[in-house]
């Protein structure tokens, strides 16, 4: 079936049309999906993005214009579009914790090199810093996530992320010097 049959179908409420398109999108979908939420939620966070593409197919069929694209493509701008939605929900509502040891491990450091009370300091140290430094640093050491993507989630130009990562990493490096 081409993309306008396949929607003539959901339209008319074939449910066989709706399995059709999940058998054939669903891997697509989890992939367009998983690339925004990399590193930021969980397996189910993803599957409920995927459901909810699908979902918005099932009641929104009319809304596919066959003139402006392929189906496929689509699809992929509602997951794409789902996928930052739930993004930004679950940035709002994170705070990054602060584990002492996880985050020693986060910034390079092999367990070992690092004492205790150096652990200690470094941790203390991070704590110092002022909003939004603090989160910035734990966000991108912690976590993992790219300076692009701490802007996004902290609504922040991708530069000024970039230069508090720098003056935070100085300041910490002057405050465990001391």
């Amino acid at each position: 079936m081409n993309d306008e049959k396949i929607i003539k179908a959901i339209k008319e409420g074939d449910a066989a049309a709706i399995d059709q398109v999940i058998t054939k999108y669903s891997r697509l979908m989890w992939s367009v999906a998983g690339t925004v939420l990399k590193n930021a939620a969980s397996r189910q966070d993803i599957e409920e993005c995927v459901a909810d593409v699908f979902i918005y197919l099932w009641q929104n069929p009319d809304k596919y214009d066959a003139k402006r694209g392929r189906l496929k493509s689509w699809l992929s701008m509602i997951a794409k579009t789902q996928a930052i939605n739930r993004y930004r929900l679950l940035a709002k509502h994170n705070e990054a914790p602060l584990d002492d040891k996880m985050f020693a491990r986060q910034l390079g450091v092999m367990e070992g090199i690092l004492e205790e009370d150096a652990k200690r300091s470094l941790t203390a140290a991070v704590r110092e810093l002022e909003e939004p430094d603090q989160e910035i640093l734990v966000r991108r050491y912690y976590y993992d996530q790219k300076p692009k993507e701490i802007a996004f989630a902290l609504d922040l130009p991708v530069k000024t992320v970039e230069n508090r990562l720098y003056r935070a990493k100085r300041k910490l490096r002057e405050m465990i010097a001391n």
